[in-house]
């Protein structure tokens, strides 16, 4: 058995022996942190009989307790699963170390129960990002990345901890992972996308306020993506040549990872569109890739049975960044651009065109009425054109 079950066995035998664990163990453990169906219908049972006002849920502590207290439990206990006899029972009381360590016990229980269902939220966002994945959907991946956010809050809560997001150490850092496989649908989407932006290139910034490069599932798109907004950002031009010589300049033609030929191709000007919805299939592929990722990871971390509690979550947490990241520009995204604000002018006044022209009147009437004299003595101090000419 593994030490899990020898803890809820052991915590279920000291309330055998003292029934008074109840009151200490109740507002804090409950029936589904147990990970066996039979310890969970015996410790649902015993919070029944306690709720019903059992005689034995009274007894102090050194005090005998009554063999109804084993009889009635396993009474109501039967009615909620099947396959327990009275010597399982009096087993789990002879499994108890020490029945006055049983809030100690207890809280081995509620450790194991955080990394289990950790490890169950983790694998329906993995399995919700698969199916999404293969519809073209976001809907259930949103879901399930928020419900395991909100578990991840919750059990930080229940076990009395501050829930933040911490880089665990390197014996705990993720694995470097294969490329998973990438649809044809995804890749021609984000062609297409540069296509368009190549073609258009004023339609890059709307993009860039939501949409990244590591959005892009092939790597040469990436590059191209990086290429297109440097050329934008500089203000040059962008056509099939231009954003050929800037891939060069990044060295992408140099490691293999594009192409001359690839390169005009997905820069053909004969491709247009609106780059905006392509852009939004882009990001939705890129966060069903990163929902998968990260579920992956936090599965990988609930499995460590070495990690505490605390560490899981902060560790969970960690590993949902970059998908928290994808969700907030995805909100992003669905939002209208902002418009550009225009300087604020005072009320009443005159437009700028006619604020310059009074500007530049109040500045020749000032020439005009300045006084000469000291205008005059400084020509005074310069030699006169008559004193420059020589003799005649």
């Amino acid at each position: 058995m593994t030490p899990l079950v020898h803890a809820e066995q052991a915590v279920l035998g000291a309330i055998f022996l003292e029934p008074g664990h109840l009151d200490r163990l109740s507002p804090w453990l409950r029936q589904e942190h147990f990970s066996r169906p039979a310890h969970t219908a015996i410790y649902a049972a015993m919070l029944q009989l306690k709720t019903d006002g059992h005689p034995a849920a009274a007894t102090t502590a050194g005090f005998p307790v009554p063999l109804a207290w084993v009889t009635d439990t396993l009474r109501e206990a039967s009615t909620r699963t099947r396959g327990l006899t009275a010597s399982y029972l009096h087993s789990l009381a002879s499994a108890c170390p020490r029945p006055d360590h049983a809030p100690v016990y207890g809280r081995m229980v509620l450790e194991g129960a955080i990394h289990r269902s950790v490890a169950q939220h983790a694998a329906r966002l993995h399995q919700a990002a698969l199916a999404d994945g293969r519809g073209g959907t976001v809907e259930e991946t949103l879901h399930h990345a928020q419900v395991l956010t909100d578990v991840l809050a919750d059990l930080a809560h229940g076990w009395g901890t501050e829930a933040r997001p911490v880089q665990p150490p390197a014996p705990y850092a993720p694995q470097a992972e294969r490329p998973q496989p990438v649809g044809e649908q995804v890749l021609a989407d984000e062609e297409f996308l540069l296509g368009c932006l190549a073609a258009r290139p004023e339609q890059l910034l709307g993009l860039v306020r939501w949409l990244r490069p590591g959005d892009f599932a092939d790597l040469g798109h990436q590059q191209l993506y990086r290429a297109l907004g440097a050329l934008h950002h500089r203000g040059e031009p962008i056509d099939q040549l231009t954003v050929l010589w800037e891939t060069q300049r990044r060295g992408t033609l140099a490691d293999g990872t594009l192409d001359t030929e690839r390169v005009m191709r997905i820069c053909d000007p004969l491709v247009g569109g609106a780059a905006e919805h392509f852009g939004e299939q882009v990001l939705h592929a890129s966060l069903v890739r990163t929902a998968a990722l990260a579920a992956r990871q936090v599965g990988a971390l609930a499995n460590r049975d070495a990690l505490a509690p605390g560490q899981l979550i902060d560790y969970a947490l960690y590993a949902l960044g970059p998908l928290d990241d994808v969700r907030r520009r995805l909100r992003l995204a669905s939002e209208a651009e902002p418009e550009q604000r225009r300087p604020a002018s005072r009320p009443g006044a005159p437009p700028p065109a006619a604020r310059i022209d009074a500007a530049r009147a109040r500045s020749r009437l000032a020439d005009a009425a300045a006084p000469a004299a000291p205008a005059a003595a400084s020509c005074a101090a310069l030699p006169s054109r008559h004193n420059l000419r020589s003799p005649s």
